[in-house]
């Protein structure tokens, strides 16, 4: 005798109906879970794309902030040459100028002004003939006091340190505002 022979027919007709039941369940969790796999490889497709999407974005926000940095240094680089120029513009006629004071403060060099050929004679202070061993020929020319050479060479020295600053203020901003 079988198993199945003993169980009556209502039970038999619920043990399948449970059965089928059960096998349909299954088929549904089946199904659920081949669609769970289905969308975790489209959430994981998604991600991943989604990161090359923000590598590709860093890699480019990393090479602009390089190409912009390059850029300060050679600014940088461009405005410390023209730095180092006008410094040595200025050294220069600093000692240019030191030169010259120390050479009308010795007396090794005088400076003269030309006088206005239409004054009469009778009325200037100064001899309009030159000395006869001095070889300068035309203008009559009249030196001047060394402590009044000194300040005008001091008012030339600072004039010219006004006109370097000048020159330096205007290749800064004349680099600073080409664009490069």
């Amino acid at each position: 005798m079988r198993v199945i022979d003993v169980i009556p027919t209502p039970y038999r007709l619920l043990a399948i109906v449970v059965l089928l039941a059960a096998l349909a369940g299954g088929s549904a969790a089946l199904a659920w879970q081949v669609q769970d796999w289905r969308y975790g490889r489209q959430l994981e497709q998604q991600a991943r794309l989604q990161a090359e999407h923000l590598n590709q974005l860093t890699l480019t926000a990393a090479a602009q902030q390089q190409a912009e940095q390059d850029k300060r240094l050679a600014l940088e680089q461009r405005l410390s040459a023209s730095e180092q120029t006008h410094y040595r513009a200025l050294s220069d006629a600093q000692r240019d100028q030191g030169r010259l004071r120390d050479r009308l403060a010795t007396a090794d060099l005088r400076l003269s002004v030309l006088l206005d050929a239409t004054e009469s004679a009778s009325d200037s202070t100064v001899s309009a003939t030159t000395s006869t061993g001095s070889v300068v020929h035309g203008a009559t020319r009249a030196q001047l006091d060394p402590a009044h050479a000194q300040r005008i060479i001091g008012i030339t020295d600072a004039g010219d340190q006004r006109l370097i600053a000048l020159a330096a203020c205007q290749a800064y901003a004349k680099e600073v505002s080409t664009p490069k």
